[in-house]
């Protein structure tokens, strides 16, 4: 009976296990997603500060050290969240939840009874 109970709690265990892991990656996605967004609304005014800046100096949209000077820009803004993003990434990876094999926990509790 107490293998029964055993064998019964581990399911449960996983179960709870297995909701609180999705829940955490859905967590994590909803992040991304947010982080995603405000890098872009980020890059974009960052990037139309700067053209208005060009543009009040007389700079005209087609020169290469201006658009040199943009994709700077952009690659600065986004670098902290692409460092985020990564770090999610990899939190994402690290998310499992071990199923329980009650077969062997059965033939383990076996093998306790013949020794």
């Amino acid at each position: 009976m107490g293998q029964l109970v055993s064998d019964v709690t581990d399911i449960l265990d996983y179960k709870n296990s297995k909701k609180e892991a999705e829940t955490e990656r859905q967590k994590i996605l909803a992040e991304m997603a947010k982080d995603e967004t405000e890098k872009t609304n980020l890059v974009k005014k960052t990037l139309a500060t700067q053209r208005a800046k060009y543009g009040a100096s007389g700079m005209s949209g087609k020169s290469m050290t201006e658009g040199a000077v943009l994709k700077r820009l952009k690659q600065e803004v986004e670098e902290p969240y692409e460092t985020k993003r990564r770090t999610n990434k990899e939190k994402l990876k690290k998310i499992k939840v071990t199923k329980p094999n009650i077969l062997q926990s059965i033939l383990d509790k076996f093998d306790d009874l013949l020794d």
